[in-house]
């Protein structure tokens, strides 16, 4: 099964930006369809966006015009850039597979200051 780790999170003003990473440990060009997921406070964890192995993305409402998720198959690593944030974006992101495998990574947080 494979791994991935997130990283990149951090504390941004409304407005700001960041990029997500994730690395996975064996070759990311066999999954199918990756996804960045969010767990806000006091909420369900759910997807914000995902990209199949042939570059088919799709984004939540909430986040489509903003965020823009990416995959590098050499590089074995899935991004997610975050542009506009503001602070219903704040929560822990994750990346995982669609469907999702049931095992978590420790996720990276985002906090957005208003």
């Amino acid at each position: 099964q494979v791994q991935l780790v997130e990283s990149g999170g951090g504390l941004v003003q409304a407005g700001g930006s960041l990029r997500l990473s994730c690395a996975a440990s064996r070759s990311i060009g066999l999954i199918n369809t990756v996804a960045w997921y969010r767990q806000a406070p006091g909420k369900q964890r759910q997807v914000v966006a995902q990209i199949t192995r042939g570059g088919y993305t799709n984004y939540a409402d909430s986040v489509e015009g903003r965020f823009t998720i990416s995959r590098d198959n050499a590089k074995n690593t899935v991004y997610l850039q975050m542009n506009s944030l503001n602070p219903e974006d704040t929560g822990l992101y994750y990346c995982n597979t669609v469907p999702n495998s049931g095992s978590w990574g420790r996720g990276t947080q985002v906090t957005v200051s208003s």
